[in-house]
């Protein structure tokens, strides 16, 4: 059991947040050159239209993918803190019942995506160019969204009893793989975007399905008898419970996306490449900020259940101390080493010029940027449903009132898409550390010591 399980009730925060971080990092960096290669590849072989016709559908994929990852956070909330509150049966049986809830998400998000995908992209303006190219590519995605769900949650679980490795082999061989893929299915196969969405999908599944295997043959936690395979209304209710507001901040920050694509897209496709290119660079950026942020939910989860508040707190304070050393670093990457980044890209100059100066711009709001990761990933695991709730129309509400009106400023102009993402960085950062200093996370446990 200890090879595969990390108790994170003991020992030296700082030393467990690294140590359960680290291989999320590498994991999430992986997981991001999936966008990635098909970014480059699709880019540099296709043409700049079709990168711009990938990228005019990234908001939306996320939308439809996040609601599933909502739902997978949720049920690894609900075993995280009932893994610290030493109840194994009842890990098991959260482990059971999330395959019934996973299953009827992802496949309501699926069907969804695949029927709603044209008439959603028209409706967001996307330029008429790209547009059957980035439907189809939608729609591909979209097809495969049951299979990325079933990575998402057998990662989810994993995580939630300390286990941030496996998922992590089983990418990487995805990863490799689905380069390979996406050179055949694009370069020599001459698919264009259906290649590069065939590829990511076909990855993501094999990646989901070796977890699940290795799960069921290392994990203690995945021993489940019979018995436990019966759904349990208690079970299935506190995962929707902690599922449902989770999956809802993350829609609403997909909305708010989807409602600064629109806007992009009025820019024209030169345009639309640019913040594409620069969207998964700053993916990219926040692989450490979101690994950090996953093992600061686990971690608070666990010392929730365990109630442990004083050392909650302690974790807070080491995590954003990572966080600041970390984009401390990252700004000057991103103010000098703009236009090498952007050639990774693509080859036009324009784009390429927009791009770097893009990211001077969103590079100054890096550390806003850690502290939402930071501070959402402990009020989530502490199961602030609340939270979750309010930081997504937040962050939702950021986008959209800022977006339009900077970018109607003469002097501001195209470059207010990029400052409106900066700005709602600022916002909702000052948001979630207010939310931490109320303390409201703290009251189920003081409750229960009540």
């Amino acid at each position: 059991m200890k090879t595969y399980v990390k108790d994170m009730t003991v020992g030296n925060p700082t030393g467990l947040l690294l140590s359960f971080m680290l291989p999320m990092v590498v994991g999430n960096i992986f997981q991001q050159l999936y966008n990635m290669v098909d970014s480059m590849i699709v880019g540099q072989i296709v043409g700049a239209d079709a990168l711009a016709a990938v990228g005019a559908t990234g908001s939306l994929n996320f939308l439809f993918f996040s609601l599933c990852g909502g739902m997978a956070s949720g049920i690894g909330i609900v075993i995280s803190q009932q893994f610290g509150a030493g109840n194994d049966d009842g890990v098991r049986k959260a482990i059971a019942n999330a395959a019934y809830i996973m299953v009827v998400v992802g496949t309501v998000m699926g069907v969804l995506g695949i029927v709603l995908s044209r008439p959603i992209l028209t409706f967001l303006n996307t330029p008429g160019n790209i547009l059957d190219d980035a439907t189809l590519y939608m729609q591909i995605m979209c097809a495969g969204v049951l299979a990325v769900s079933l990575y998402n949650c057998i990662s989810a679980i994993l995580r939630a009893v300390g286990d941030s490795k496996t998922p992590l082999y089983f990418l990487i061989v995805a990863s490799i793989l689905n380069i390979f893929l996406d050179i055949l299915f694009v370069k020599t196969f001459s698919m264009g975007v259906a290649g590069a969405g065939i590829a990511t999908i076909i990855a993501q599944m094999l990646a989901g399905v070796g977890s699940l295997c290795f799960a069921f043959r290392k994990n203690p936690y995945f021993k489940i008898s019979k018995s436990m395979l019966k759904p349990d209304k208690d079970i299935v209710w506190q995962s929707i419970r902690m599922g449902v507001p989770l999956a809802f901040q993350s829609s609403l920050i997909a909305i708010s996306c989807v409602a600064l694509q629109s806007v992009v897209n009025t820019f024209g496709s030169v345009v639309v490449a640019a913040f594409t290119a620069t969207s998964r660079i700053e993916q990219l950026v926040q692989q450490p900020y979101n690994s950090l942020g996953m093992a600061m939910s686990t971690y608070t989860g666990q010392n929730i259940g365990a109630g442990k508040i004083d050392r909650v707190k302690q974790g807070y304070r080491k995590g954003m101390i990572i966080m600041a050393i970390f984009s401390l670093a990252m700004i000057p990457l991103a103010q000098f080493g703009g236009e090498f980044i952007m050639k990774l890209f693509v080859s036009e100059s324009e784009v390429i010029e927009f791009g770097a100066h893009a990211l001077k711009i969103t590079s100054w709001f890096y550390l806003f940027l850690g502290s939402i990761y930071v501070t959402r990933g402990l009020l989530n695991g502490a199961g602030d449903a609340f939270f979750a709730f309010a930081n997504g129309i937040v962050e939702m509400l950021g986008r959209i009132c800022f977006a339009k009106p900077l970018t109607l400023i003469p002097s501001i102009g195209v470059w207010g898409v990029w400052l409106a993402t900066a700005l709602t960085w600022f916002a909702t950062g000052v948001f979630d550390i207010s939310r931490y200093f109320q303390g409201k996370w703290k009251m189920p446990v003081e409750k229960k010591k009540g």
